[in-house]
């Protein structure tokens, strides 16, 4: 005959169970929202969908490559630049994060992108960037900026975001470094690795978007607005050069 548990043992059993489920992070409707497919889970080459490859209008520029390989174990995403440019796109339902909601990641620089200066619109490119896409009212903008900005959706097929942070790798300027875009104040940049130190080495960064919104637009709005795609990129556009480097499955939870 099965042994009977003594009562005290499983109310003890009970409470641990209910304790654990308590202290357990909650899983909300907005993070299952905000869940991104996966490289790692793709079948074949490509990145599954909705994960989706966006270039210039009119594709007078080469696109960047994206491609799945196997690196160190492990199935990753192989970017590569050569006087490209082209983004990697996971479009989300447009919901406003919650407070803590972390973008993380892991990235790899195997070949540097020299002559990129993103200060200078001749130098704006980068090996490795991770962005989020704000959809900030337009009337958080200025008159210029948001006729702009109205008139350069009229021309795309993509809803363009009137906020953008890149976390990016880049050739110079020293981490932390925040700076806007050489071409447009819709597009604003932090370093977060810098140089050739750590070629051909994994570098994983978690960061706090509402935090990281509010120090690079927090002049403009002071509520982080809905997060509409994130994206994965490189490009080698105005420098002309060739870089090439990997990023490992992008999440974003609390």
């Amino acid at each position: 005959m099965k042994p009977v548990m003594p009562m005290t043992k499983r109310l003890g059993t009970g409470l641990t169970l209910m304790l654990g489920a308590l202290l357990a992070p909650a899983v909300t409707a907005q993070t299952r929202a905000l869940a991104l497919v996966p490289f790692s889970s793709a079948v074949g080459e490509q990145p599954s969908a909705p994960w989706r490859v966006v270039g210039v209008p009119g594709g007078k520029i080469p696109l960047t490559t994206y491609s799945l390989t196997q690196l160190d174990g492990r199935k990753v995403l192989r970017v590569e630049a050569s006087k490209s440019y082209g983004n990697l796109v996971h479009d989300l339902p447009a919901v406003v994060p919650e407070a803590g909601l972390r973008l993380r990641w892991r990235w790899r620089l195997d070949e540097p992108l020299r002559g990129a200066d993103l200060r200078r619109r001749e130098g704006d490119d980068s090996p490795l960037k991770v962005c989020a896409l704000f959809d900030m009212p337009l009337d958080k903008l200025g008159l210029i900026e948001r006729n702009l900005l109205r008139l350069a959706r009229a021309a795309s097929d993509e809803k363009l975001p009137s906020a953008t942070l890149c976390y990016v790798w880049d050739a110079t300027l020293a981490p932390d470094t925040l700076l806007a875009n050489a071409y447009s104040a819709r597009v604003r940049f932090i370093v977060l690795d810098s140089g050739e130190q750590r070629l051909g080495q994994w570098v994983a960064h978690s960061r706090d978007l509402g935090a990281d919104f509010h120090r690079a637009f927090g002049e403009e709005s002071d509520a982080v607005p809905p997060l509409q795609a994130v994206l994965v990129g490189a490009d080698a556009d105005n420098t002309g050069g060739r870089s090439l480097g990997h990023v490992g499955d992008v999440t974003l939870s609390p």
